[in-house]
């Protein structure tokens, strides 16, 4: 098994946690840190001695390392990503992979052109919990799926480059995605910008399947309790994912409703089930399988491809919401 050497674009939040987790892979190593903070720099150079820090991305381009983790703001996502591909290093891509479908259509092509793995940072694909909410919808557990609901709320992190629905939809819709396999056919949105100006803090949004499926897809910076829940309604059984509740992340419902010829509404109330989850940090297994991508070939699960996938729907959301706002009207309440 070959080594494998790693440079870092940023170093915020996520940066250290993706290194972390690569430096407990057998035969992996962070190599290079690029940031343009200093103090975060010297941070490094105190601690991780061993590790080589720049300001400039390109001395990361332009080292003997086999791969480039891109953990900086949204909007250099494409252009870092391209450049370190013509530089010929495998490149995993914070989540969104960019802001235009066009953008991750070329960075896809040039992954392919180059032969190099282009991966996407869909942490939630990787979490043995939704992985078991996986096996439930497609072993037909739970019946016909009617609806979906996710929320995922917060207070902060507040953004001024990228509104709620690219900071923290990507999240949702890759897990809508990954559980079912099909992409929805129309959106719709609301959304809001309360502390500053046209940058959207809150977000509906409203996805419609061919099947008939919906979901419904509640994003925000501004709530005050913090709230990462994924709920499936099935015809059979229903499921709700909560991601802030460790010792009981998934619970299944042995409820419903049934509509009879008189017509009568009838209610099923059954049994509470949790499963056992086996728990391994999420953000390790997809570090994982980068690594595994890079040494076989073989596609990650989230692949580049898995990236467009998820812009595609949040460049509609985004089509939808701009249309909107330039065709709105007010109507007075008699």
């Amino acid at each position: 098994m070959a080594d494998l050497r790693f440079g870092i674009i940023g170093w915020g939040y996520w940066g250290p946690k993706i290194a972390r987790n690569l430096e407990g892979l057998p035969r992996v190593s962070v190599a290079m840190v690029a940031d343009t903070d200093k103090n975060r720099l010297a941070s490094i150079s105190l601690h991780q001695p061993w590790i080589h820090t720049t300001t400039l991305p390109e001395d990361i381009f332009r080292s003997d390392v086999d791969a480039v983790v891109i953990a900086a703001p949204v909007r250099v996502h494409y252009q870092l990503a391209k450049q370190a591909l013509l530089h010929g290093k495998h490149v995993l891509v914070e989540k969104p992979l960019t802001t235009s479908v066009a953008e991750a259509e070329e960075l896809i092509e040039l992954a392919r052109e180059k032969k190099l793995v282009l991966m996407v940072g869909h942490t939630f694909e990787y979490s043995p919990a939704v992985n078991e909410l996986r096996k439930l919808v497609q072993s037909g557990d739970l019946g016909k799926i009617f609806s979906v609901e996710t929320e995922r709320l917060n207070l902060g992190l507040f953004r001024n480059d990228i509104n709620v629905i690219w900071d923290l939809a990507p999240h949702d819709v890759s897990i809508l995605l990954y559980l079912f396999g099909k992409k929805p056919e129309q959106v719709k949105v609301q959304a809001h910008a309360h502390l500053q100006s046209r940058i959207h803090d809150i977000a509906h949004l409203d996805l419609e399947f061919a099947d008939g499926m919906t979901a419904h897809v509640h994003v925000s910076w501004l709530h005050p309790c913090k709230v990462r829940r994924v709920t499936i309604i099935g015809d059979a059984r229903m499921v709700v994912y909560d991601d802030t509740n460790p010792a009981e992340m998934v619970k299944i419902y042995n409820k419903g409703a049934d509509v009879h010829a008189d017509p009568v509404v009838s209610y099923r109330l059954g049994a509470i089930t949790i499963p056992h989850i086996d728990w391994m940090e999420p953000l390790r297994l997809e570090c994982e399988d980068f690594a595994t991508a890079i040494r076989t070939g073989r596609p990650p699960r989230a692949s580049g491809e898995v990236g467009l996938a998820v812009v595609q729907v949040l460049a509609a959301v985004q089509e939808a919401l701009e249309r909107q706002e330039r065709v709105s009207a007010t109507v007075t309440v008699q």
